[in-house]
C-alpha cells in the first residue's frame, strides 16, 4: 500500500469510527423509542448527525475530492472525478432505531482512473468492531464441519430464487463430500453487518439480487475482498462504482472454497 493510500485508509477508519461513536452516543441521549414515531425521529436525527460529521471531516481533509453519500444531494460532477468517497452514514437505519447492534457506517474511496476501491471501512459501533483495509487478516476460516453452510440474505428483500439456490447448493455440497449438514438461511440488518458474519466465521455466503445503492455495497465489497472472500455480481462480473444512477443490481460474497459450487447452484436455481 502506497503512503497516500495508507493515509486515505487511516482517514476512512477515523471517519467511520467517529461517526459510529456519535451514533451510539445519540441513541443513549435520545432515550426510549418504543413508540414508532419516536424511533423514526431518532433515525432521521441519526442520519443527519452522522452525515454532517462525515461531511465536515472530508471537507477539512480532502476538500478536492467528490462525495457520493446516501444523505447528501447527488452532484453529477462526481462522474468526472478521479476520487469519489462513497459514504453511508448509517446503514441499517431501521435496526438502529430498534436498538439493535447490526447497523454500520460505510466509508470507501473509488479511484476512477484505476477503476477500483480503496480505503474501505465498515464500522460496527454497537459490536465494538471496525473492519478496514488496514487490517492484516488471516485467510478465511475453514468451512464448518458441525453446522450447515449459512447464507446471509435480506429479511425484507431476499432473492426470489434463494430457496432454490440453497437447495441446489446443499445437494452439490453433499454429493462432493463437503458437508452433510445442508444449507440454512439467516437474516441480518446492514450490508456491512451481513458481510461481517462471513468475516467472523458465522456464515459463508451473502446473496442479494434485488438491487441497492452504491453506498450500501462499496465499503463491504472492498473489505470482503481484502479479507480474501470472493466478491462479484451474481454472474461473476466485477462490480464497478460511481455510476449515474449509483445503483448495484446484485451482489455475491462467498467463502473462496464455495465459489464453484455456488456458481453452479445459482445457475440451476434460477432455471428451476
Amino acid at each position: 500500500m502506497h503512503d497516500h493510500e495508507h493515509d486515505d485508509a487511516q482517514l476512512s477508519r477515523v471517519i467511520a469510527e467517529r461517526a459510529g461513536q456519535a451514533l451510539l452516543d445519540l441513541r443513549v441521549e435520545f432515550g426510549p423509542t418504543q413508540e414508532r414515531a419516536r424511533a423514526d425521529e431518532l433515525r432521521a436525527l441519526a442520519d443527519a448527525r452522522s452525515q454532517d460529521l462525515i461531511a465536515a471531516i472530508l471537507e477539512r481533509n480532502r476538500p478536492a475530492d467528490a462525495v457520493l453519500s446516501e444523505e447528501a444531494k447527488d452532484d453529477a460532477g462526481r462522474l468526472t472525478s478521479d476520487r469519489v468517497w462513497i459514504i453511508d452514514p448509517l446503514d441499517g437505519t431501521w435496526e438502529y432505531g430498534q436498538g439493535r447492534a447490526d447497523f454500520a457506517v460505510h466509508v470507501a474511496l473509488w479511484l476512477g482512473k484505476e477503476q477500483r476501491l480503496t480505503a474501505c471501512t465498515v464500522a460496527l459501533p454497537a459490536q465494538g468492531l471496525t473492519r478496514t483495509g488496514l487490517d492484516d487478516p488471516a485467510a478465511p476460516a475453514p468451512l464448518p464441519v458441525d453446522r450447515p453452510i449459512r447464507i446471509v440474505a435480506s429479511r425484507t428483500r431476499p432473492p426470489a430464487s434463494l430457496s432454490q439456490v440453497s437447495a441446489q447448493l446443499g445437494e452439490l455440497l453433499a454429493a462432493s463430500g463437503v458437508t452433510d449438514h445442508g444449507v440454512e438461511i439467516v437474516d441480518v440488518g446492514s450490508v456491512g453487518a451481513k458481510v461481517n458474519e462471513l468475516l467472523s466465521g458465522r456464515a459463508e455466503i451473502y446473496l442479494h439480487d434485488t438491487g441497492f445503492y452504491e453506498w450500501d455495497a462499496a465499503a463491504p465489497y472492498g473489505v470482503a475482498q481484502h479479507y480474501g472472500y470472493r466478491v462479484s455480481h451474481w454472474d461473476g462480473s466485477t462490480v464497478t462504482f460511481n455510476h449515474m444512477p449509483p445503483y448495484v443490481s446484485s451482489l455475491l460474497v462467498c467463502h473462496p472454497s464455495l465459489q464453484v459450487a455456488l456458481t453452479e447452484a445459482i445457475a440451476a436455481g434460477r432455471q428451476s
